[in-house]
């Protein structure tokens, strides 16, 4: 949850910044593909976390490892691997040039990852030290992530004209 409220912190801040003058960040698309790529270097960074680290605030490979579902070979390799595609993705959302493949691509991520999120909620695997968060709230979170993904890639924008054509037409 605090992944979460992290990401809108960055997004309305981001959009704040817009309203005040930062060009940038004028639309919400592009807030949201700042703000998630933010979100994705904070997580992402944690797959490369030693053991070692395990007493701070942020989870470690170690903690990640439990997740992986049993069905997944080279668990530890995969973490390693999921870490690697959320830097290269949030790498991808803030280069205007491929931001809409990054995004697609992240919420193709984030759906395969959604098999690990479920068995760590049912498995009641604890996380960084934590109780495991209940499906119920695993699972919307991770379609919210993949919904800022696709917003981020453009999917869900229309110009105005787009939306005044569409309006005209009912």
């Amino acid at each position: 949850m605090e992944i979460l409220i992290f990401l809108l912190i960055v997004l309305f801040g981001l959009r704040l910044s817009g309203v005040l003058g930062a060009t940038r960040f004028t639309g919400w698309p592009t807030c949201a593909a700042y703000a998630l790529a933010a979100m994705l270097v904070l997580t992402g960074t944690t797959h490369f976390l030693p053991d070692s680290l395990a007493s701070g605030p942020a989870p470690t490979h170690g903690d990640l490892l439990p997740m992986v579902p049993p069905f997944v070979p080279f668990p530890s390799f995969m973490v390693y691997l999921t870490g690697v595609l959320e830097l290269l993705g949030a790498l991808g959302l803030v280069l205007t040039g491929i931001r809409r493949p990054a995004g697609i691509g992240l919420a193709a991520l984030f759906v395969t990852l959604l098999p690990a999120n479920i068995h760590a909620a049912v498995s009641d695997i604890p996380f960084n030290g934590a109780p495991a968060s209940p499906l119920w709230i695993r699972i919307p979170e991770q379609v919210l992530y993949i919904a800022v993904a696709l917003w981020a890639a453009g999917l869900y924008s229309r110009s105005r004209a787009e939306l005044v054509d569409v309006a005209r037409q009912r």
